[in-house]
C-alpha cells in the first residue's frame, strides 16, 4: 500500500504522568493498567493502533525514576532498552504539575537518543487545568529540551488524541503492517490477567504497598465439560505479614472486593465467564532478592 506506515512508539515520563491512560485512549481499549499509584506499570505491554494509513504499535514502559531497589534498577534498564528499539518517543508531562527535577532527569536521558529517534513533547491531563496553564506548561516543556514536536492532549475527554496519533504515525517509517488486523496487544493473556488483578489490589491502598505487590497466575484453563467458564487460580505476593493484612482487609472484605473488581475486567478481556480463586502469599523482601524476582517474572 502506497504511503502506509508502521512502527513502534513509546511514551515515557515520570511515574503517574498519564502514559498508560494515553496508550489505552489511542488503542481504544484497556491494554495497560492504570492507577493513581506511582510505578504501577511493570511490563512492556504493547497496544496496537490500526488505521487505514498505517499501524502504530505502542510500547508501555514503567516510569523512569531514581532506583532504590534491584527491582527499580531492572525497571529502569527495561525503559532504556525500549527507548533504543522504538521509532518515536513521546515524553509525557502532566499539565497540572510543575516541570521538576524528575522531568529534567528524563530529558537528559532522552537527549542521548534524540539525534536518531524523534522525541515528541506531550502535555497530558489538559482537562484538569485552564488553557492559560496548558500554554504555560508547553513553554516550560519547550525549555527542557529540543523536541521534534509539542502537543497538548487529554486522554480523559479525547482532546487531540487523534492529532497525536497522526503526529506519531507521520514519523514512522513506511512499511507493511506488523500485526494482523484486529489484534490489540501481543501480551500473553496470562500477563494481562495478572496485571488486572494487581490493578484491583492497588485500588485504595496506602502508598507503601504498590511496589510490594506481585501477582502470579498459577493456572488458567476452561472448566472441564464447560466451554462458558474459565477457572483462574492466582497468588498475590506481598513482602510482609502487615501488608497481607492490608490486602485481606477486615474479615477478608478487601480481598473479596479485589476479586469482584478484577473478575469483571478479566471477563471483559477474555469474553467469557470466570471463576477466580485468589490467595495472598508472603515472599519476604522479594524486590531485593534476584532469585525471587526471577520467580515472580522480573
Amino acid at each position: 500500500m502506497d504511503g502506509y506506515r508502521s512502527g513502534f512508539a513509546c511514551f515515557v515520563g515520570r511515574p503517574n504522568a498519564g502514559k498508560s491512560t494515553l496508550t489505552n485512549a489511542l488503542v481504544g481499549t484497556k491494554v495497560a493498567i492504570t492507577s493513581s499509584k506511582p510505578q504501577t506499570t511493570r511490563h512492556t505491554i504493547r497496544g496496537i493502533v490500526h488505521r487505514e494509513d498505517g499501524q502504530l504499535v505502542l510500547v508501555d514502559t514503567p516510569g523512569l525514576h531514581r532506583p532504590r531497589t534491584l527491582l527499580g534498577q531492572r525497571l529502569n534498564d527495561l525503559v532504556r532498552e525500549t527507548w533504543s528499539e522504538v521509532d518515536v518517543v513521546g515524553f509525557c508531562v502532566p499539565a497540572d504539575q510543575k516541570v521538576g527535577p524528575g522531568d529534567k532527569f528524563i530529558a537528559a536521558e532522552l537527549e542521548k537518543i534524540a539525534k536518531r529517534t524523534p522525541v515528541i513533547g506531550i502535555v497530558t491531563k489538559t482537562d484538569l487545568v485552564s488553557q492559560q496553564q496548558v500554554a504555560e506548561q508547553l513553554l516550560a516543556l519547550q525549555r527542557v529540551m529540543d523536541f521534534a514536536d509539542l502537543i497538548p492532549v487529554s486522554a480523559v475527554d479525547g482532546y487531540q488524541v487523534d492529532a497525536l496519533s497522526d503526529l506519531v504515525l507521520g514519523k514512522l517509517p513506511e512499511g507493511p503492517a506488523l500485526y494482523p488486523d484486529g489484534e490489540l496487544t501481543d501480551e500473553p493473556e496470562l500477563t494481562l490477567v495478572a496485571e488486572l488483578i494487581r490493578e484491583a489490589a492497588l485500588e485504595g491502598v496506602r502508598d507503601e504497598l504498590p511496589h510490594s505487590i506481585a501477582v502470579v497466575v498459577e493456572e488458567m484453563a476452561p472448566r472441564e465439560g464447560r466451554d462458558d467458564l474459565v477457572d483462574i487460580h492466582a497468588n498475590v505476593f506481598v513482602e510482609r505479614p502487615s501488608q497481607k493484612a492490608i490486602i485481606l482487609g477486615h474479615r477478608g472484605e478487601r480481598l473479596k472486593q479485589v476479586g469482584i473488581t478484577s473478575r469483571r475486567h478479566i471477563e471483559k478481556l477474555l469474553g467469557t465467564r470466570v471463576y477466580l480463586d485468589l490467595h495472598i502469599k508472603i515472599a519476604k523482601d522479594w524486590q531485593r532478592d534476584p532469585k525471587q524476582l526471577r520467580r515472580l517474572g522480573f
